[in-house]
C-alpha cells in the first residue's frame, strides 16, 4: 500500500504498511511509523464512499455494525482502554480530524510477540481474561463511566453483519470441487445450517448479553511483557455472551495463519478459559452452548459464499491458498462449525 501523504509522515520517515482488510472501506490505511520521534502506529479512518464491495461498505449510521468513526469514540472516550482491564488496549496518542474527511488515529506501538505466533496456551490465557472482562459488563453492556449508553456502539453487530454477507441462490452444494474437497456428511450439514440460519441468530438472542469486541483474533492480538494487548475496537457494543470466545477459536484458524491441527486443543483450552473467566456469573452449560451458537451464527453464510465464488475471486483478505487448497484446509473448522450448531440448537 501507498505511504500515507506527506502531511501525515514525512517523506525521510520510516512507514511501513501493516496488513489490514483492504476491502473494508472504513480503513484507509495502518503504517508502523514515527511520531514526535516516538514509535506509533497510524490508522487512517475514512468516511463512506470508498470504492469497494458492497457489504464492506463504511456507514455514517453510529448503530451499524461498520460505523466509520466507532474506533475513534472508543479511543477518544476512554472505553478502549477500560473496558476489559486483563486485555489493554494501545494508548492514544492522537486523535486528528483532517481537512478531507479522514481521521488519523495515532496510537502507541506496543512492542511483543505479534498474535499470529500464539500458541494454544496463550490463547487459553486471552480467554479467560476476556472471560472476566465480559463478567463486569453482564448488567449493563451498554453502560460507560457516565452510565449513559453511547449512541456509537454496534446496535446488533452479530446479526447485522452476518446477514450482510452477499449469497447469491441457488447455492452449488454439489460442485465438483467442493464434492472432492468435503464428504457428503459436511456438506449435508453446512447446507442444514445456512437453512437454519434465522433460527441460529434467533436463539443468540435469548442469550445473556454483555459487551464484546467483536472481532477478538491473533491478527488483533500483541503480547507483550505486561500482558496480552487487544486491537482494532471499531465492532465494539452489546452482544450475546460467547462471541469473542468463538471467534477467537474460529478466526485462529479460517485463514490459514495458525497449523489448523492445534484446532481441537485450541477450541478445549479457549472454551475452559472463558468458562473460568466468567466465573459464577454464568453457568458453564450456559456459556458452553453460547460459544457454540454464536460461533455457528457469525459463519452460516461462509461455506455457502465459499461455494458460489468458485472459479472466480475468493475476495479473501488475509488467506493466500489457493482454491482447493483453501476447501480443504477449512475443513476442520468447518466441520467443528457443524457440531457447535447441532449441539447449540438441539
Amino acid at each position: 500500500m501507498a505511504r500515507p501523504s506527506v502531511d501525515l509522515v514525512p517523506a525521510d520517515t520510516p512507514a511501513e504498511s501493516l496488513t489490514h482488510n483492504t476491502l473494508n472501506g472504513v480503513t484507509g490505511g495502518i503504517w508502523r511509523t514515527c511520531r514526535e520521534g516516538r514509535p506509533a502506529v497510524l490508522k487512517l479512518l475514512a468516511p463512506p464512499g470508498r470504492p469497494g464491495p458492497t457489504h464492506w461498505a463504511g456507514s455514517t449510521d453510529p448503530g451499524h455494525w461498520n460505523y466509520w468513526r466507532r474506533e475513534v469514540e472508543a479511543y477518544r472516550s476512554g472505553l478502549a482502554a477500560t473496558a476489559y482491564p486483563g486485555l489493554a488496549a494501545p494508548a492514544p496518542l492522537a486523535i486528528d480530524d483532517r481537512p478531507d474527511g479522514t481521521v488519523a488515529l495515532w496510537l502507541t506501538d506496543v512492542p511483543g510477540r505479534p498474535g499470529t505466533t500464539c500458541s494454544a496456551a496463550d490463547l487459553g490465557e486471552v480467554a479467560g481474561r476476556l472471560g472476566a472482562g465480559h463478567a463486569r459488563w453482564l448488567a449493563d453492556p451498554g453502560r460507560t463511566g457516565t452510565n449513559r449508553t453511547p449512541g456509537w456502539l454496534a446496535r446488533d453487530w452479530l446479526r447485522d453483519y452476518t446477514l450482510s454477507r452477499p449469497v447469491p441462490e441457488p447455492v452449488p452444494w454439489e460442485h465438483p470441487v467442493a464434492v472432492a474437497a468435503w464428504p457428503a456428511s459436511l456438506r449435508a450439514g453446512l447446507r442444514r445450517l445456512w437453512q437454519r440460519r434465522h433460527a441460529v441468530l434467533a436463539a443468540t438472542d435469548r442469550l445473556p448479553r454483555t459487551l464484546c469486541h467483536h472481532d477478538v483474533w491473533p491478527m488483533n492480538l500483541v503480547f507483550a511483557d505486561t500482558g496480552p494487548v487487544l486491537l482494532d475496537w471499531s465492532g465494539v457494543g452489546p452482544g450475546p455472551i460467547g462471541e469473542d470466545a468463538a471467534n477467537l477459536v474460529l478466526d485462529t484458524f479460517l485463514d490459514g495463519l495458525v497449523d489448523v491441527a492445534l484446532l481441537d486443543e485450541v477450541a478445549a483450552i479457549v472454551l475452559d478459559g472463558y468458562r473460568a473467566g466468567l466465573g459464577r456469573a454464568v453457568d458453564p452449560a450456559t456459556v458452553t452452548r453460547a460459544v457454540r451458537l454464536t460461533g455457528a451464527a457469525k459463519y452460516v453464510w461462509l461455506a455457502p459464499l465459499m461455494l458460489t465464488r468458485l472459479g472466480g475471486p475468493t475476495g479473501q483478505t488475509y488467506d493466500r491458498r489457493d482454491e482447493a487448497e483453501m476447501m480443504a484446509g477449512r475443513r476442520p473448522v468447518l466441520e467443528l462449525l457443524v457440531r457447535w450448531a447441532a449441539t447449540g440448537l438441539d
